[in-house]
C-alpha cells in the first residue's frame, strides 16, 4: 500500500511538472490587443470612462508595438509605455478601479514574460 501511494505521488508530481513547463511565460513579441468591452465590465466603467479607456488602450497598443519592434532601447520604450498607460488610467479611473486595473495589467505582463522594474 505504501508503494502504491508513493507511485501515485510521483506520477502526480511528474504530471504537474510537465503541465507547468508548458505554461511558462514567453518572450516573443506581444501583439497588444485589449478587449475594452470586457475590461469595462470588469472595472464597472461608466460611458465616459469607457470611451477614455478605449482611447488609452489604443494609445498603449501603439506604444507597445513600437517598443516590440524597436532595435534600440526596447526595454526603456516598454517601460515608458507601461508607466504612461498607468498614469493615464490613474487620471481616468477611481481608486478601486485603478487598483483592479493595475493588478490585471501586472498579471498580464508577467504572463507575457515582460518585466518592468
Amino acid at each position: 500500500m505504501k508503494r502504491f501511494g508513493l507511485t501515485i505521488a510521483a506520477a502526480l508530481c511528474l504530471s504537474v511538472a510537465a503541465f507547468a513547463a508548458g505554461n511558462q511565460p514567453t518572450t516573443e513579441k506581444w501583439e497588444v490587443k485589449i478587449n475594452v468591452e470586457k475590461l469595462s465590465k470588469y472595472l464597472k466603467l461608466d460611458s465616459k470612462q469607457t470611451e477614455e479607456v478605449a482611447n488609452i488602450c489604443e494609445f498603449f497598443s501603439e506604444q507597445m508595438s513600437r517598443a516590440n519592434y524597436a532595435k534600440k532601447d526596447k526595454d526603456q520604450l516598454m517601460r515608458n509605455a507601461v508607466y504612461g498607460n498607468l498614469k493615464l488610467m490613474k487620471k481616468t479611473l477611481d481608486a478601486k478601479q485603478y487598483a483592479d486595473y493595475a493588478r490585471v495589467l501586472n498579471a498580464t505582463l508577467q504572463n507575457k514574460g515582460i518585466k518592468i522594474d
